[in-house]
């Protein structure tokens, strides 16, 4: 990744949109606005396979390509740009 890629990265998230689990359609978010507790099952944006993050709630400054409708089972989702 390049310097000035990270750096847009450590910037505040400056658009949202609702997120609706899918275990097919691909979408990116610098990040993820967890609103009520649960797991969520996620592919993270620098490859790989599936990740459950348990209990989550409130910002995940995390990458995103898919946010899976298996295996999450928190609600409340916004993915932040």
């Amino acid at each position: 990744m390049s310097e000035s890629n990270t750096a847009g990265l450590l910037r505040p998230g400056h658009a949202g949109a609702p997120v609706t689990p899918s275990d097919s359609a691909t979408i990116y978010f610098r990040a993820l606005y967890i609103g009520t507790a649960g797991s969520v099952t996620v592919d993270m944006a620098g490859g790989g396979t599936s990740i459950l993050f348990a209990n989550a709630q409130g910002i995940l400054p995390i990458s995103v390509t898919k946010v899976y409708a298996t295996g999450t089972t928190a609600t409340g989702i916004v993915g932040l740009r």
